[in-house]
């Protein structure tokens, strides 16, 4: 049939067969179409192989280079050693980063000083705003970017590595991305001028950098994989952040083992010396090399060696020992106090979380307006920097005498105006740096606090020897001779004490002498640390252990006292006694629930029955996850539905199949209906009550004119019968009726027509049944008010997956079931041997076992029963109620005849175990 399109038409003009219907378009311009299509298609075809040919290329690449550097190690370095390559590679690269940090500080500190100065003094004002604008913005940028890339970068970073050397698992801690945020953060916030530090992020970055270097060596050489050789290349990186940060290897190495460490492996010990020894020599040479410094000590002293100091001043030294103890002690209470302040105000707490920049703004601009230099800089040495004020605050020159030479006159100018004198303007810097450094180290930017401290000690310890100058100007008298006040080394004492005071180390004595380059002044610097320390413990915490206190790290505190309470304190008096447990025969049911209810439990005790409670082992939260998951997964739900159709497949073909009943005159009719008729399900028996997706309607069969009419109507969309209308064909089967059979015979038709009918009716069965495994529509579709036509596919597209599942209520069932099944312990791995305390261990040496073991949690079992659990925090509120009052021994609550009878069975116990 041919016809011609109307006028107006698209197609007006020419003259088409429509042997499918009416053209949409022009068939040339669809050609055309189709044609770009199917260049764009080649080409993302040909792009996308060649994607995929270039990956297949660089991944042949990485082997070869992962081969080429596995066997040049194999023959090189690991016949040297692969410690010590790793850790020299540490040390230089720590070394490399501290130098170019110490560069680009330097250099943003002379252009803020620069800018500064280059302003015109005629616009106060504009000098202002060029002081604080430089600092304000270095704070606020490095504060927004350690928010934005990692915030665990903020603060100094040895309580979090304290913590992390125990044993614990702190997340995202020790990462590249959480490097780069140190590295970015700590050059901007040094580069501010705030009186902030470098040692602690510089312990951060070192292990930051040993971890990377761990997991690159882990794919050429596997040792590394291994966890106490991981936390021995740690320690080892504590040591190179604090020696890269002074010329200090040893003191380094010591202070590291003091501040990170409760017990430190001395296998360890030569790791650590070498790395720091590698870093600190690259440091000292690349700033002989680039910037033409002497290879001595960083602040070397030439104090007399012969008599450095008269014996009657041991009791000054005492002296200052004694306040800076208690100086430091008022530090760490004074941090404590900001940041206790800040949290428990929640208005002020949430304001300063919704308004990030405020908190860092706010104190970068107080802090900067009181340093600036027509105000109150004037009177703290504000034009000098760091390492020139520590330089003359160690100088063997005393400042009172007025000294008339050049270097003189330049310390006695930064440290006197017109009006005032050098004992006000120490005073005065004391007391500034004290609680700037302690407010500015809240900031959220990665900063330390030993080089404030260390400063604040040095200008209290030159404060003191300035005085003993200025009141004995020809020395103390002894035995007919008068030795020189030198205060220089009351400075060297003064930073030595304040600092060890305030991180509760002694290791600050040999950090002071390898930075003064002598030990003239041994005995005093070590006497007034000892003494510091002693009066500091006594009070409060370290700085370091009051930070893991305020972040409420997983970390044992100090058992302070001394006396026998923490031996008397026994671990049934602590532990928890109603556990969570897992048995052996118990079902998957009650494994659900556990999990399900305590999801902060990390590892269940498992135990041979709930009534006997002996204790088999330990299983972790992951294991019970997988096999529970194990036994309801999909893949046993779909062998379940495999076996279960097989199964009725089997009963089917061994049902007996009998004429001329009534039940065999409807099977031999398929009454497919629609699924909403129960009765019609239930009629048919083929189907065995299963309902039908497909519904037969009545074929209306008319000549055949011609094969173009007939190609042209099988395309015409029928329209559907309704429900109503009742069709005047009646419904036939699909299949041959019975009653056309007048005669039979067992083998030939009988059988021929039940297989037929079986295969129809499997068919049918797993249609119902089917469900799309991407159940996404079709978005393809085309809507248009003119008749659809048919497209022909150009391209061939594969069936969508279908699988066989069972319903919803079905599904539901099987899982109640499985659940009620015993659990099968063979699949997940089981701690057989878990760590176990008895009930009469003492708190003393559970804290010893925890502390040195590094464990989290230990199960208290007598006689082999699990009677209870003890975790990390049990002992940690205990240990802070012993120190408290709050926590005494059960036996000093019995009665006078209970603890004689307690005794008396302790004798037996005693001699039994003898």
């Amino acid at each position: 049939m041919i016809k011609i399109p109307k006028r107006g038409s698209m197609l007006y003009g020419y003259e088409h067969t429509l042997m499918y219907g009416r053209y949409r378009e022009d068939l040339g311009h669809y050609a055309r179409t189709q044609a770009k299509n199917l260049k764009i298609l080649r080409g993302k075809d040909e792009e996308l192989m060649m994607k995929k040919g270039f990956r297949r290329y660089q991944r042949a690449w990485k082997r070869k280079i992962r081969a080429f550097l596995q066997v040049l190690w194999n023959h090189t370095f690991a016949k040297v050693g692969e410690d010590w390559i790793f850790l020299a590679l540490l040390g230089i690269i720590m070394a490399v980063l501290s130098f170019a940090i110490n560069v680009i500080v330097e250099q943003t500190a002379t252009a803020r000083r620069r800018l500064y100065h280059d302003v015109s003094s005629d616009l106060p004002y504009m000098k202002y705003i060029a002081w604080v604008s430089g600092p304000l913005v270095l704070v606020l940028f490095a504060s927004g970017f350690v928010h934005v890339v990692a915030p665990q970068a903020v603060g100094s970073g040895i309580p979090e590595m304290k913590t992390i050397l125990r044993g614990v698992v702190l997340r995202e801690y020790l990462t590249l991305r959480t490097l780069v945020a140190k590295i970015v953060g700590l050059t901007f916030t040094l580069s501010s001028g705030l009186p902030l530090g470098r040692e602690g992020p510089f312990v951060h970055i070192s292990s930051i950098i040993a971890t990377l270097l761990s997991r690159a060596v882990v794919s050429f050489k596997g040792i590394y994989e291994i966890e106490s050789r991981v936390i021995e290349m740690l320690a080892a990186a504590c040591a190179v952040g604090v020696a890269a940060t002074f010329y200090t290897p040893i003191g380094g190495v010591l202070f590291s083992i003091e501040v990170t460490s409760v017990y430190f492996a001395v296998r360890n010990y030569w790791r650590g010396f070498f790395a720091a020894c590698c870093g600190a020599t690259v440091w000292r040479l690349l700033t002989v090399w680039i910037r033409g410094a002497s290879i001595s000590a960083l602040f070397r002293t030439s104090f007399k060696s012969e008599f450095p100091f008269d014996p009657q001043e041991l009791l000054v030294f005492a002296i200052i020992g004694v306040l800076c103890g208690f100086g430091g002690a008022g530090y760490v209470a004074f941090h404590r106090k900001i940041v206790q302040f800040n949290r428990n105000h929640k208005k002020w707490n949430q304001f300063l979380q919704t308004n990030r920049f405020i908190y860092p703004g706010l104190v970068t601009l107080l802090i900067v307006s009181c340093t600036f230099p027509p105000f109150l800089g004037k009177y703290m040495a504000i034009n000098a920097s760091t390492h020139l004020i520590i330089e003359q605050l160690f100088s063997n020159i005393t400042w009172g005498n007025q000294a008339q030479d050049s270097e003189a006159q330049d310390i006695i100018n930064h440290w006197t105006t017109s009006h005032t004198n050098i004992y006000f303007h120490l005073i005065f810097f004391i007391i500034m740096i004290w609680w700037t450094s302690a407010l500015a180290s809240t900031i959220p930017v990665p900063s330390g606090v030993f080089i404030p401290v260390f400063v604040i000690g040095a200008a209290f310890g030159r404060l003191v020897g300035e005085v003993m100058a200025l009141l004995y100007p020809n020395g103390i008298g002894f035995a007919g001779r008068h030795l020189p006040i030198v205060p220089g080394g009351y400075a060297v004492v003064g930073a030595a004490a304040f600092s060890g005071a305030v991180t509760h180390t002694i290791s600050t004595t040999v950090i002071v002498f390898e930075l003064t380059g002598q030990m003239s002044h041994i005995v005093p610097v070590i006497m007034a640390v000892l003494i510091a320390n002693a009066v500091a413990q006594s009070l409060r915490p370290s700085i370091y252990d009051s930070i893991i206190e305020i972040k409420k790290l997983p970390y044992l505190p100090a058992i302070m006292s001394t006396s026998s309470l923490a031996h008397r304190i026994m671990i049934d008096d602590i532990m928890t006694r109603e556990v969570i447990f897992v048995w052996k025969d118990c079902c998957y049911k009650d494994i659900k629930n556990i999990i399900e209810s305590y999801g902060s439990i990390e590892t269940f005790p498992l135990v041979d029955s709930p009534k006997s409670m002996v204790l088999l082992g330990s299983v972790h939260r992951n294991e019970l996850d997988f096999i529970l998951q194990q036994q309801l997964c999909r893949e046993r739900r779909l062998q379940e539905v495999k076996r279960r159709y097989s199964q009725q497949d089997s009963l089917k073909f061994t049902m007996p199949y009998v004429y001329g009943s009534e039940n065999s005159s409807r099977s031999s009719k398929y009454d497919l209906t629609e699924p909403d008729e129960p009765s019609s399900r239930s009629a048919s028996s083929g189907f065995g009550n299963q309902s039908s997706r497909f519904e037969i309607y009545p074929v209306n069969h008319q000549p055949q004119e011609s094969s173009l009419t007939n190609e042209s109507d099988n395309y015409r969309s029928t329209p559907p019968i309704s429900a109503n209308h009742s069709p005047k064909i009646p419904i036939k089967s699909i299949l041959k009726p019975a009653a056309q059979f007048t005669s039979y015979s067992p083998n030939s038709v009988v059988t021929q027509d039940f297989k037929l009918r079986q295969a129809f009716e499997n068919i049918f069965m797993k249609s119902l049944k089917l469900q799309d495994a991407n159940n996404g529509k079709n978005d393809d579709t085309i809507s248009s008010s003119e008749p659809s036509t048919p497209i022909i596919q150009r391209r061939v597209q594969l069936p969508r997956e279908r699988v066989i599942d069972m319903s919803p209520e079905e599904q539901l069932a099987w899982e109640e079931d499985q659940l009620n099944q015993i659990i099968d312990l063979s699949s997940c791995h089981i701690d057989p041997a878990p760590f176990q305390l008895v009930e009469r261990t003492s708190l003393l040496k559970v804290h010893s076992l925890f502390s040195m073991l590094q464990l989290s949690l230990a199960y208290v079992t007598s006689i082999g029963r699990l009677v209870g659990v003890v975790t990390l925090r049990d002992i940690r509120t205990a240990i802070e109620k012993m120190n408290n009052g709050s926590l005494l021994p059960r036996s000093l609550s019995l009665s006078p005849l209970n603890q004689r009878s307690n005794s008396k069975d302790g004798e037996n116990f005693l001699s039994l175990r003898i």
